[in-house]
């Protein structure tokens, strides 16, 4: 039986890992089971340091052989140690989820003796709990570096979603911090994870024979290692396209561990949040890493990544908002993915004034700046006047921004990633 001392180290293990959240399975579940997968079968909360509390979060074992700089539980470090079997990780979730505490796993773990060993204590796990347990629940499973494929792919033949862990941006970085691990050994699992999905789409596996529906997600420290966001950007750009990843996700380091080889101060929130706004405009407006950092190979401070390129491209603007194409209206300012979409749909049938725009929760002090309605304008003369008024706006909503829990507002486009 799994006590509640050994739960907590590995628990609080788990913390550090952000790259968690649930969504996009589309696995059928089976008669008599419990739980469910499913999109509206999984709800989640985040905590402000980025725990998704509606999944069972923990690690498998926080005694690692490996000695990365970065990590709590290095083999190096002085913390407790405590292993668990595949049958107290399913007794613990199914009875956790029976008392409504949980919505489904996330399960990863610290090389325990050795990368095969680790990885068939997860895929051993995920199969009990579909098979014994008749578990229908979301599971993410973490991959281990080094693992053999054959164990990997018992794993994602039943986990909704699996994720390797980049951690550092480049190979050089890794070989720093990291040396038990390569680039390879991290890239190649994500690409024999990749060609399995695409050819369950190309020969139309049936869904409920497929294998991670749900897709791969993966995670970089920002701040540990020296990469510019243009360098983080490209390789996120790369995952993307040839990887087909769900999610890249940021966590900033925090000093929890001291070493010689890492920074004494914490990278901040704001250089990540500028990152998941950068990410956010790879995925759904449109935008390519290289019109992102326009020759900055960091991100700018003072606005965001879609505002800095508007007052980049200020001879493109402004645009008359009942004809400008949607690849243009995405690229304003305070119009986001839904808006542009209504606009588009709505100037069908009428012609759109800003009372209209207002009623769609388009930003218009932002956008006002960059557009037109029906040939008329209300923004600042200038680009200066216009820098100055975005720099206003930016910090009127700077607590909004950062905050997962305001509700006030235009904090609504920072929970969706709008800009």
């Amino acid at each position: 039986m799994l006590d509640a001392k050994r739960l907590k180290i590995l628990t609080e293990s788990a913390k550090y890992d952000v790259s968690c959240s649930s969504s996009g399975s589309d696995r059928v579940n089976r008669d008599g089971g419990i739980g469910n997968a499913s999109v509206g079968g999984i709800c989640h909360s985040f905590t402000p340091d980025g725990r998704c509390i509606s999944l069972l979060k923990m690690l498998m074992s926080n005694d690692c052989v490996y000695d990365c700089e970065y990590c709590p539980n290095r083999a190096s470090a002085d913390v407790p140690r405590t292993t668990v079997s595949p049958e107290e990780v399913c007794e613990l979730t199914i009875n956790f989820y029976k008392r409504n505490y949980i919505e489904g796993l996330f399960l990863s773990s610290a090389v325990f003796c050795n990368p095969d060993r680790t990885m068939e204590l997860l895929a051993r796990t995920v199969e009990l709990l579909r098979g014994k347990y008749n578990f229908n629940g979301y599971i993410h499973v973490k991959g281990i570096p080094h693992a053999d494929e054959s164990l990997v792919m018992r794993a994602a033949r039943l986990a909704d979603r699996m994720s390797y862990n980049i951690e550092l941006p480049s190979e050089k970085s890794l070989k720093l911090l990291a040396p038990q691990k390569t680039r390879d050994s991290l890239i190649e699992p994500m690409k024999m994870l990749h060609a399995l999905t695409v050819y369950q789409k190309e020969n139309k596996v049936r869904r409920a024979m497929r294998s991670i529906p749900a897709g791969q997600t993966t995670q970089m420290i920002i701040g540990a290692s020296p990469e510019s966001d243009g360098q983080i950007l490209r390789l996120t750009q790369a995952l993307y396209r040839n990887m087909g990843l769900k999610r890249v996700y940021y966590s900033s380091y925090i000093p929890v561990v001291r070493s010689a080889k890492l920074p004494d101060k914490a990278a901040g929130l704001l250089r990540e949040h500028r990152l998941y706004q950068a990410d956010w405009l790879l995925r759904f407006y449109g935008f390519d890493v290289e019109e992102i950092c326009d020759g900055n190979e960091n991100l700018s401070t003072e606005f965001d990544p879609k505002c800095a390129w508007a007052l980049r491209n200020m001879h493109l603007f402004p645009v008359e908002i009942n004809k400008a194409p949607l690849e243009m209206l995405l690229r304003v300012p305070g119009i986001g993915a839904q808006g542009a979409y209504r606009i588009t749909e709505a100037r069908r049938h009428a012609k759109l004034n800003f009372d209209n725009l207002k009623k769609m929760r388009i930003i218009l002090k932002r956008a006002k700046h960059f557009i037109t309605c029906d040939g008329k304008f209300y923004g600042a003369d200038g680009e200066n006047a216009v820098r100055a008024s975005l720099m206003l706006c930016d910090r009127a909503d700077d607590s909004e921004q950062l905050s997962m829990f305001s509700t006030a507002g235009e904090s609504f486009s920072a929970l969706t990633g709008e800009l």
